[in-house]
């Protein structure tokens, strides 16, 4: 005759109990793998946005020194330093700027330096 149901062993087996605690506790692994990684996320995620942030403050800053200097290096800017300073400086007269003629080359009696190193290399050799 079969069993009813109701008059079976009630006895929980090890090997369901084991199936059940490592599936639980996979599930367990896994969610806090995400929250994990997530957090991992939203910190990368701050610092980018702090460094655009300074890389933007940075840029700001340096538009504003390049304005500076150029408007310090202009002329006018300059001449009024120097009235401010009371340096004494003024143009220079006509006869005080010297031209000088730009060279015409290497003059023909000159060597190559390559050719230079050359023959004293080959002189060098061949002393005993």
């Amino acid at each position: 005759m079969a069993r009813n149901r109701k008059n079976q062993n009630q006895d929980i087996s090890l090997g369901t109990l084991l199936k059940a605690a490592l599936i639980c506790g996979m599930i367990v692994v896994s969610c806090v793998g995400y929250v994990w990684q997530k957090k991992q996320i939203d910190d990368l995620s701050q610092q980018i946005r702090s460094a655009e942030h300074r890389l933007k403050t940075l840029q700001t800053g340096n538009d504003k020194l390049r304005k500076q200097q150029a408007a310090l290096l202009s002329p006018p800017a300059l001449e009024v330093r120097v009235n401010e300073l009371k340096l004494g400086l003024a143009l220079p007269q006509p006869n005080q700027i010297w031209r000088l003629p730009e060279p015409a080359g290497e003059p023909a009696g000159a060597t190559n330096r390559a050719q230079q190193f050359a023959a004293k290399k080959g002189t060098a050799e061949a002393l005993p």
